[in-house]
């Protein structure tokens, strides 16, 4: 079965859980030990390690490098997972490893270059993967042009901050004026332009955006495992049309993402999304990290954050290829555990009772006992996970459910056969 691996991911985001779960249920049966930091109390990452403990708050890029150190040290980490401060971390990759640990991530160059969109979008046109039309945007005037010059060629502009990762900061621009369709309903992330062209002649902070066109559906995000030698050893596409989500090897999707990864040296686990510009396939973005949405792949046979494991440890995986492709599905939410805290200290009038932290429990009729509050709650430096007998509060997270089958757009396919398919997801 080969030794424990201990594994430690970083403060991340909750669909992690499930990245969790996939290496304890790996195929090696091989004993995981998976620690957990979060700045969060309650993020279910933390109720699903085996150990957790909060990150310290404020600290440099530096800094937090030099606390992941003595975490990896004292931890005796073997294989370590980063999304916070990836870029600094990578950087110090011979310092992680005279420690004994593999960093799953990519080389520090590649990690530059997709920190920022606009500079990722020149490189990767000159290896002739196609991109949308784009502009850097950093005043009212910028953007005003960008948008009439996508107009004029019919498109719809939308903005996004030219660094960032999770959606975070994507608008639609509109030229509908404000008004209570605005404000009925769900929120939106469409924002009439004035608007914006008013936010950003009387903000005093400045702006880096790109503007492009936005783009249609299908969305395909292909999951992609390379090697640290460089050779792509998974490529998997997840289809998002609407609601509804499927899988895909089509060659459209695939072999830009495989080109990309290979001549960028996307090391271990990478997510490429491609939307369509007309009827042509364009790259939309690139994370150098596992995506939240990695998990679903299993529903193929696959399990990826232990073969990427695997490969940080330098042991050979071969191609993973899925046997098959799992059905159409939906994301829903359902919950997760997080871990069990004390309500803070109540404000009590004389003659109200104070409430206990959790319903009490039916028992046999006793004598009265004096009601106590309950105790301030103070940060936990290291805790293992609640055992499952007991109550806990939980949070959400996002897995995959069933939906009624449609009429594909293609013939069916089997991964086995290499058949391509298009996104009809």
């Amino acid at each position: 079965m080969g030794s424990r691996v201990r594994v430690w991911l970083n403060r991340t985001y909750a669909e992690n859980v499930f990245f969790m779960d996939q290496l304890r249920n790996n195929p090696q049966h091989r004993a995981v030990e998976i620690h957990a930091t979060h700045g969060d109390a309650d993020s279910p990452v933390l109720a699903a390690a085996d150990t957790a403990e909060p990150e310290p708050e404020g600290l440099s890029p530096r800094a937090y490098v030099e606390y992941a150190l003595d975490m990896c040290a004292r931890r005796s980490v073997d294989v370590f997972v980063p999304v916070l401060h990836q870029d600094a971390i990578v950087a110090q990759r011979a310092e992680f490893a005279a420690l004994g640990t593999a960093l799953l991530a990519p080389p520090a160059e590649a990690v530059a270059v997709f920190h920022d969109k606009a500079v990722a979008y020149q490189a990767v046109e000159a290896v002739g993967i196609p991109v949308p039309p784009w502009y850097r945007v950093r005043t009212a005037e910028e953007l005003v042009t960008a948008v009439e010059e996508l107009e004029a060629a019919g498109q719809r502009a939308c903005f996004k901050p030219a660094a960032g990762a999770g959606g975070v900061g994507f608008r639609v621009i509109t030229r509908t004026p404000f008004s209570m369709m605005h404000l009925n309903g769900f929120p939106s992330a469409y924002v009439p332009l004035d608007l914006v062209v008013e936010a950003l002649r009387t903000s005093a902070e400045p702006v880096d955006w790109l503007v492009m066109p936005h783009l249609g559906q299908p969305e395909v995000s292909v999951d992609c495992l390379t090697g640290p030698d460089g050779r792509v050893r998974m490529a998997i596409g997840r289809t998002k049309n609407g609601r509804r989500r499927g899988f895909t090897l089509d060659d459209a999707w695939i072999e830009p993402a495989r080109l990309l990864a290979e001549a960028f040296g996307l090391h271990y686990l990478s997510n490429i999304q491609f939307r369509m510009y007309g009827d042509e396939p364009v790259l939309m973005d690139v994370n150098t990290r596992p995506a939240g949405g990695l998990h679903q792949i299993a529903q193929c046979g696959v399990n990826a954050p232990w073969a990427a494991v695997r490969l940080a440890l330098g042991e050979e995986t071969g191609e993973v290829v899925p046997p098959f492709l799992g059905p159409d599905y939906t994301v829903v939410a359902g919950p997760r555990p997080v871990r069990p805290v004390s309500l803070p200290a109540q404000r009590t009038e004389p003659g109200v009772p104070t409430l206990s932290a959790m319903p009490a429990q039916a028992t046999e009729p006793a004598s009265p006992q004096p009601v106590q509050s309950p105790q301030p709650v103070h940060p936990v430096p290291s805790m293992q996970s609640a055992p499952s007998v007991q109550p806990q509060q939980s949070s959400t997270s996002a897995h995959p459910a069933p939906v009624d089958a449609i009429a594909p757009a293609v013939p069916a396919q089997s991964a086995a056969a290499a058949t391509a398919a298009t996104a009809t997801a």
